[in-house]
């Protein structure tokens, strides 16, 4: 821990800290000063918040370690027993401690009424607990104002004092306003008066609350119009039988105390204003995606809805026919209006500047996920150098839409670890084994250059070693190397792996355009959802099949057959849009390299591509490339290249579950053409051939790549083909035999069949 004294005044931390390496550090290092200095003047000015904070299981973890703390100190021999009879304010000192510990240093939030409720219980059950005899008991802590209720995303971090005071009902200035409070508070926290004399003080201080809320709701209905947000009441149109246009108006306070908005300047003034924010948040936040969600709202008007075994069609049928009831759509219409101004708000509000991604100068589309929010929150209630340990999904480090909260990190921060483990032991319930989660530590101001981290880790006890052991250190600069564009951060676990991604960077990334050279340029066609009226369950005459990622694997694109198809008309249209069309050759018209969209580090294989067969169309499930940028002798060695080890290797220490085109555009891949120097282009290219032109509807591409048609292969002879390629590819990358074995041994679903032969190829293949 660091821990830092306040000044006289008590508003701004001294720039002395005490570094221990751990309470035994500490024990040896006591001084009579410095005992002095923790007990009187660090310890009781200490908060710790947790804004999350769910019946409170990381506030008595706090709790327990801030009795340790005190336990180590106390036990100093230069203190006497007055003096620690002085800290604790108890005859019981166990008991003087931990209501000491409740009542000045621990905070929460949470917006559930009866989350808070049971986090108080369960602060109080642990103080009852150290009583050995029931004359040791004494009145519990009040901290009503400690433990609150609200909504720990919406509302003023900040108060214009100025601002208040033009639209206050009060007569007395802000600034006394909030004093009084606090005066009031503090008499309420320490009071060992009757019951209803507290009654009275709380009910006193609620009121206080309840008329300043009135205006500090104004302020934040101002703030929202001063952003242009409005609210946007869902309608529905009985003509089509679908939802309508929403209706706009003005935001209303009413509307913003629904949100139950807790304003964070107000409520914890002290520490916010005159502190300048929290010493530490501990917090484990939600990671709900913030949209509607129809299925999950729906699932509770009919048993016929399943979030995972129902097809687009069928849940569209069904929720048709819900609709036709009043209460239902009422109640849905409701539940829609609920989201689009506080998204709005989430997208725009000054203190969230963070999450939305920008790349190549363009916000790049993302949703809105609370875990996302919770992160910068937290970076703004901190003070200057105040720390934060939190647990959240390890999308943080490797998602397109957190890049400028990694942005905001590692130049606003000091990261002081970063610990990756996946759930495979249910740490946490109802989550699926293979998700992965990690705990970030950081301590706002400052930069990070470099950061321990520990990755795909199984047993969250070793974090208790962590990064004293176990940890490698990751180079900021190396990230920016790797992900320019995304800033996602690779889970390397060795420094063998940081060694062969340095090695593979003497390579263009793929994304970046490079004159007298082929480039590649990935699409999206259809999505999905939104162009699901296109989609047809059964073949007709001008029909084309729609591919999803399932159907193909690599080097197969008959891997699966299709769901649907779509009219060839209908589905040009909707490509070109508004243009016209004149009958110009189209994408889908020819062959396309395409990679699955959906895959995961933990997969037998990340990458999965191939080449298309012309004339079908693509779901978003596949990514595909445009045909103006590359031959098909290029488009033939992408492929090769993209699903070797090498590649797969490098791309799943960046992805979760989502293999978006920008983590494809920052693979450093070779552009390979015969003036290159690659004297076996035409061995790579006829290999990776072979293994895709095994039906007659690749002969074209067969004979463009100097083969003299289609012909199908044997598994022996792909398996062969396979291992050939895979180390053509390593030699390309310049790998030693020790480097390309230990790209091979992170591969363990594969069999140790097929990394032998790629290894033995490696050997005997020579470039």
């Amino acid at each position: 821990p660091v821990l830092q004294s306040y000044n006289e005044t008590g508003k701004m931390p001294v720039l002395q800290s005490y570094q221990f390496e751990s309470l035994a550090d500490l024990q040896a290092n006591l001084t009579p000063p410095l005992c002095q200095q923790l007990l009187f003047e660090i310890l009781p000015n200490l908060s710790l918040l947790d804004p999350a904070c769910g019946s409170g299981a990381f506030l008595v973890a706090a709790m327990k370690t801030l009795i340790n703390l005190y336990d180590t100190i106390l036990a100093s021999p230069t203190l006497t027993r007055p003096q620690r009879e002085r800290v604790s304010g108890s005859p019981n000192l166990a008991y003087g401690i931990r209501k000491k510990i409740i009542t000045e240093n621990l905070y929460g939030v949470d917006i559930m009424p009866e989350a808070t409720e049971i986090a108080r219980l369960r602060l109080f059950l642990a103080l009852v607990a150290t009583a050995r005899h029931v004359n040791e008991l004494e009145p519990l802590p009040n901290i009503d104002f400690n433990i609150m209720s609200g909504n720990s995303l919406i509302g003023l971090l900040r108060i214009d004092e100025k601002r208040f005071q033009q639209l206050s009902l009060f007569n007395k200035s802000y600034r006394q306003l909030v004093n009084d409070k606090q005066t009031l508070i503090r008499a309420y926290q320490y009071s060992n008066s009757l019951q209803t004399d507290l009654r009275a003080l709380r009910d006193d201080i609620q009121r206080q609350r309840q008329t300043a809320q009135t205006t500090l709701h104004e302020l934040l209905r101002q703030d929202f119009q001063t952003l242009k947000i409005r609210f946007e009441e869902a309608t529905w149109d009985t003509a089509k039988q679908k939802e309508g246009k929403p209706r706009k108006r003005d935001l209303t306070t009413t509307d913003l105390i629904t949100l139950q908005p807790f304003h964070w300047g107000y409520e914890f003034d002290e520490i916010l204003h005159e502190r300048g924010g929290f010493d530490a948040i501990i917090t484990n936040p939600p990671w709900e995606v913030f949209k509607p969600n129809a299925k999950e709202f729906l699932a509770d008007f009919s048993d016929q809805i399943s979030k995972n075994k129902m097809t687009i069609k069928e849940f569209e049928q069904v929720q048709t026919e819900l609709m036709q009831d009043d209460t239902t759509r009422q109640a849905w219409l409701k539940y829609a209006s609920s989201y689009p101004h506080v998204s709005l708000y989430f997208r725009s509000a000054p203190h969230f500047a963070n999450q939305i991604a920008v790349v190549n100068g363009k916000q790049a589309g993302t949703d809105i996920n609370l875990y996302k929010l919770f992160v910068e929150q937290c970076f703004n209630l901190l003070r200057p150098g105040g720390l934060c340990g939190m647990v959240v999904p390890s999308g943080l480090y490797t998602d397109l839409g957190t890049k400028q909260l990694r942005h905001m990190l590692f130049e606003q921060t000091e990261i002081q670890g970063l610990f990756c483990f996946e759930n495979r032991k249910e740490v946490f319930e109802g989550v699926h084994r293979s998700f992965k989660f990690i705990v970030l530590s950081f301590a706002k101001g400052g930069k990070t250059a470099s950061f321990p981290a520990a990755f795909m880790r199984h047993d969250v006890a070793e974090l208790a070693i962590f990064p004293q052991e176990g940890a490698l250190p990751i180079s900021v600069n190396l990230i920016r190397q790797l992900s320019p564009d995304s800033l996602s951060v690779m889970e390397f676990k060795t420094a063998l792996d940081v060694q062969i991604a340095e090695k593979m960077l003497k390579f263009p990334l793929l994304g970046e355009p490079l004159a007298d050279t082929w480039n590649l340029q990935l699409n999206r066609e259809f999505d999905m959802t939104n162009d699901s009226h296109l989609f047809r369950t059964a073949f007709s005459a001008g029909c084309l099949p729609l591919y999803e990622g399932k159907m193909m694997h690599q080097f197969d694109h008959r891997f699966g057959e299709p769901r649907y198809w779509v009219d060839e008309t209908a589905g040009r249209k909707a490509i070109l849009g508004k243009k016209e069309d004149n009958g110009q050759l189209l994408d889908y018209q020819g062959y396309r390299l395409g990679h699955r969209s959906i895959a995961s580090s933990t997969n037998e294989r990340a990458m999965i591509a191939t080449i298309l067969p012309h004339h079908v169309f693509c779901g978003n499930s596949l990514l595909v490339s445009k045909n103006d940028f590359l031959s098909l002798v290029n488009l033939v060695a992408c492929v090769a290249i993209l699903n070797s080890f090498v590649i797969d290797w490098l791309l799943r220490q960046k992805v979760t579950t989502n293999i978006n085109m920008f983590y494809v555009y920052q693979l450093p891949v070779p552009r390979l053409t015969d003036l290159t120097g690659f004297k076996n282009l035409s061995g790579l290219v006829e290999r990776a051939a072979r293994l895709i032109c095994t039906a007659p509807e690749f002969d074209d591409l067969a004979r463009a790549v100097g083969l003299s048609g289609h012909a199908p292969l044997s598994a022996e002879m792909r398996a062969r083909l396979r291992a050939e390629l895979d180390g053509l590819v390593a030699r390309l990358y310049g790998l030693t035999h020790e480097e390309f074995s230990h790209i091979l041994s992170t591969f363990p679903i594969v069999s140790e069949e097929v990394k032998a032969a790629a290894l033995a190829e490696f050997v005997t293949k020579n470039l």
